[in-house]
């Protein structure tokens, strides 16, 4: 929180003045009072007069006046006055303190932006003294007291001030300020420069005030009077209810009634269900339709009976018609689809058995979400998306208690109503966001619901009777497995789902994302078309993403172009080449890594794992005149600062293997940069890299430009598994590298690799690394003859 608190300084005659618009409020000449202000304009206003210690014009904005209020809505007189103190709240509001310094009006506009600037001229108060005047202050200050004293606790400052007070304008000022008076009004006031005629309209709005502030008196006593009178009511109604029940006038009730039988007994409720509905009903037809209890019944009862408890029909699943769904809603996946065949096959073989509770995992926009949809197509049974993204309300997944007021069930239950089958296809989406509030740990509550050996008898704290969840099929998707707590997780079966090569992408691309986008947006196949080179041209240089979101809003802006032409009849046909994205689209947004990798030594390229797919990194490291110490900078986290430091003493205990002086340590600093230094990162994997780097810095061999690399690294030079091989090889072929190095450990990943990927790089497997420098550095020779 942000608190600085300037001195004024008065502007001259016909100054400048920066002005801060206010909605229903008036600030009036003497007065201190916090205020808060919105809009771009009246914040800069604010935070320039803060820096520069200058004041500020307060005016009135005008009904209707937008939320950034321009000259054209603003009231011409205001107040000069100085900030006393600017807070910035945590929720981002800016609030101030003001004190009013003298009246001014608005001249002449100097400018609207970045400020509303006016053109000022200060209009002090008038010191004329008659009789009049003074016969009209005596009045307004008794007719102030009078007022104050009203109030069932009478603020004595207050009274005070209006006591002690001399200044005919003065007062009137302050009465107005604190007077229960509109906006509208009170600019009145301030617009009124003369002295009698401003406390003559200050005097009137006092007058009637204090009239209403005595009708309000009389009002409250006969509303005390009248509360034993209406608990007699309430007790009457209570007992013309009985009547009218004993002499058969209440058939509406009684047909509600019966008709809330029927449905209980159509709904196929358990026995114990059935037991618990039909004991609400008996308490519904005993409570008065006027009791606020008897809405809670009715609507705990729509819950009971809308839910699905019959048993759902048993559906045959072909196996083909499933494998033509997926393979027309998604390109590629084959692993996916594969492991999704068998989980239909098992459903199909055994309906009533315990199916695992399937999670996808993987970068955003690679189709997680419509994988599910396509297996409730396949299932052909109904499907629902519970989105549980910020979720932080353990109530949200198994509901409320009745006791409260606007008590409904959980996401789960009402996933299950609106899908209107208790073997629905529900997906969890984004299972990874909920977070642990104060209200308890939602993920938690998940663990009966994703459990096929609990949730048969999960009981929503709302119904307060067990439903069974056997039959529904659960799908998890999320983005971070690390992000879901380990009990939860044990309970679901992992399925990644990797970023998209480009081939990938250009496939999706042409069989999907284009039709879709061309009826989004009303064109047909004849008035637009991209071709091919065009649209490899889009993936390469305007989107870097794993998955195609990115690429089918940029497609969107291709199509929103042409129909823009179409539709103003300047064209009636487009195609797009790949020479007019630039222009259509501005100038490519990425440009291929290897024009970012130098021949200087020092310089390694790394592979990275990023929760939206894989990346590369540079690993730079300098040598600079000092005394032994290492310096580590671009935002590291700490797993990664202790890689840079086995790294250095790997190199260290090569010097002579490497031809590296000794000495060189320790006249020297040895400085480690990872470039994008605002973006955090962390991690084991780039050990190899750095020791290549360092290896390059101390022997003047540069690394080849053509290579990147990734493993983690042991002290006894050994390199280690890691994670998210496929998601890095996927990222150096998309940045045009021709060699990866990988841990030999890490050949098992090999077999995930797409084929197209595979074919364009050439593989080196490290066991230590020896074998790393001899593949990444240049010969000696080259060293010398660069």
């Amino acid at each position: 929180m942000a608190d600085n608190s300037p001195a004024g300084s008065a502007p001259a005659q016909d100054a400048n003045l920066a002005l801060l618009p206010l909605k229903n409020l008036v600030v009036f000449p003497g007065s201190m009072l916090p205020v808060v202000i919105e809009g771009k304009r009246a914040i800069a206003a604010a935070q320039q007069a803060v820096r520069q210690g200058t004041q500020v014009g307060l005016v009135l904005c005008r009904e209707g006046a937008p939320e950034d209020p321009g000259l054209a809505d603003i009231h011409q007189i205001g107040t000069v006055a100085n900030i006393l103190r600017y807070v910035t709240a945590p929720d981002g509001a800016t609030h101030l303190v003001v004190q009013g310094i003298e009246r001014f009006s608005v001249q002449a506009p100097v400018a609207e932006e970045p400020v509303l600037t006016v053109q000022a001229r200060r209009m002090p108060d008038p010191e004329e003294r008659t009789a009049e005047i003074e016969a009209r202050f005596v009045n307004l200050r008794n007719l102030a007291t009078e007022a104050l004293q009203l109030l069932p606790q009478p603020p004595q400052e207050l009274l005070a001030a209006i006591s002690a007070s001399t200044s005919p304008g003065g007062l009137a000022d302050l009465a107005a300020t604190y007077m229960d008076a509109s906006a509208r009004e009170k600019q009145d006031v301030l617009e009124t420069i003369p002295l009698a005629p401003r406390i003559e309209r200050v005097t009137a709005l006092l007058g009637h005030r204090i009239e209403v502030m005595r009708l309000s008196a009389e009002i409250g006593k006969q509303t005390r009077a009248s509360l034993d009178d209406r608990q007699r009511e309430v007790l009457l109604r209570e007992q013309m209810a009985a009547i009218q029940k004993q002499l058969g006038e209440d058939d509406g009730k009684a047909a509600e009634i019966a008709e809330l039988t029927k449905a209980i007994e159509a709904a196929q409720m358990p026995d114990d269900v059935a037991t618990t509905a039909k004991k609400e009903v008996r308490r519904l037809e005993r409570t008065p339709e006027q009791s606020a209890e008897y809405g809670m019944i009715r609507s705990y009862l729509d819950w009971l009976i809308e839910l699905p408890w019959a048993m759902p029909e048993e559906k045959s699943i072909d196996l083909d018609h499933a494998r033509s769904i997926l393979d027309s809603d998604h390109f590629g996946l084959d692993k996916i689809k594969q492991r999704i065949m068998e989980y239909l096959a098992v459903r199909k073989l055994s309906p009533t058995g315990k199916a695992p509770i399937l999670c996808f995992v993987g970068p955003p926009g690679v189709g997680k979400t419509s994988l599910g949809q396509s297996i409730a197509r396949a299932m052909g049974r109904p499907f629902v998306r519970v989105s549980l993204g910020g979720v932080h309300d353990e109530s949200e997944i198994r509901g409320h208690r009745r006791t409260y007021i606007g008590a409904l069930p959980g996401n789960i239950i009402q996933g299950i109503r609106k899908a209107g089958a208790r073997d629905a296809v529900v997906m969890l989406d984004e299972i990874d966001k909920m977070g642990r509030g104060i209200q308890g740990d939602p993920s938690a509550a998940m663990l009966e619901v994703l459990d096929p050996e609990q949730n048969a008898t999960f009981r929503d704290a709302y119904l307060g009777v067990p439903y069974d969840l056997s039959r529904t099929v659960f799908i998890a998707t999320a983005n971070m497995l690390d992000n879901i707590p380990g009990p939860l997780r044990d309970r679901m079966e992992i399925i990644s789902l990797a970023g998209y090569t480009e081939a990938e992408k250009f496939e999706i691309a042409k069989r999907y994302l284009l039709d879709r986008q061309k009826a989004a947006n009303g064109l047909s196949d004849v008035q637009v078309t991209i071709d091919d080179a065009a649209l490899r041209q889009l993936i390469r240089s305007y989107t870097r993403e794993a998955g195609v979101r990115g690429l089918e809003r940029e497609i969107g802006r291709l199509m929103r172009h042409v129909a823009v032409g179409v539709a103003s009849g300047k064209t009636t046909a487009r195609t797009i080449h790949a020479e007019d994205l630039e222009s259509i689209l501005g100038p490519s947004r990425f440009e291929s890594e290897v024009a970012m990798r130098t021949s200087i030594p020092g310089v390694a390229t790394g592979l990275a794992w990023t929760p939206v797919g894989g990346d590369i990194l540079f690993i730079e490291a300098a040598r600079v005149p000092g005394r032994g110490n290492l310096i580590v900078t671009g935002q590291l986290g700490e797993v990664m600062r202790e890689s840079v430091q086995a790294a250095l003493s790997l190199v260290k205990a090569r010097t002579a293997a490497l031809g590296i002086d000794s000495s060189a340590f320790e006249r020297s600093d040895i400085h480690v940069h990872v470039p994008a230094g605002a973006t955090p990162k962390d991690g084991p994997s780039a050990g190899v890299a750095m020791v290549v780097a360092l290896s390059s810095l101390l022997t003047g061999r540069t690394v080849r430009s053509d290579t990147a690399m990734t493993g983690e690294i042991s002290l006894r030079g050994l390199v280690l598994p890691v994670g998210g091989i496929k998601e890095k090889v996927v990222a150096a072929a998309a940045a045009d590298i021709k060699r990866v190095l990988l841990p030999a450990r890490n050949r098992h990943d090999f077999v995930d690799i797409p084929d197209d990927v595979r074919q364009a790089l050439e593989f080196v497997w490290l066991d230590t690394v020896d074998q790393a420098l001899e593949a990444a550095l240049e010969s000696a020779a080259e060293a010398r003859a660069a």
